[in-house]
């Protein structure tokens, strides 16, 4: 993609569109190519599992902080959507389930209320995005699991049990790569 292109094409300056390249370049979703414009980032499962490495500690601390820090309103939200989780669960609604549980963790991280911890973790999972839908697409049966693990996370945060929470989170996110590799395996 060239910026030139683009914003001719859009019947714009070139500067919204080399702002809109930055970001997906801090996201990491597009690499920069010298003389050769912007290409999207193609990430595989080695990559992912890398992610991983980095996600699954930091949902740890995700869990310790938000047990400490989630107020009333941020536990009413949350619940609002795991009532939102049972309904796609029991419609069978995968692409919706995907958008909430990127939502669920979304605000577990937000509500730790530690802005460089949630930076980071937005960074890291945007660019899991796809792989994470893929389990629930190739594997459907996996979001009843998922919702469950969800549900325990959130009481152990609700009870204030901070370590609980931390551990939940932590195996949440080794068995969602689990999950992930094994759906990946039996792909032909």
């Amino acid at each position: 993609m060239r910026e030139a292109s683009i914003a001719t094409n859009m019947g714009i300056s070139r500067g919204p569109v080399r702002e809109a390249f930055r970001t997906l370049e801090e996201r990491g979703l597009v690499l920069f190519e010298k003389n050769c414009g912007v290409s999207v980032r193609k990430l595989d499962s080695e990559q992912a599992a890398q992610i991983y490495q980095v996600r699954i500690p930091l949902e740890g601390l995700i869990g310790q902080l938000v047990t400490l820090n989630l107020k009333p309103e941020g536990r009413i939200q949350i619940e609002r959507l795991i009532e939102m989780m049972h309904i796609a669960v029991d419609e069978k609604d995968i692409g919706t389930y995907a958008t909430l549980n990127q939502q669920f963790h979304d605000l577990l991280a937000k509500y730790t209320n530690n802005l460089p911890l949630y930076d980071t973790y937005r960074k890291l999972v945007v660019q899991l995005r796809l792989f994470r839908s893929h389990t629930f697409r190739h594997s459907p049966e996996t979001i009843k699991l998922s919702l469950q693990e969800h549900i325990a996370i959130f009481n152990a945060i609700s009870t204030g049990d901070e370590n609980g929470a931390s551990e939940l989170l932590r195996k949440h996110a080794e068995d969602s790569l689990q999950r992930l590799t094994a759906t990946i395996n039996k792909q032909p």
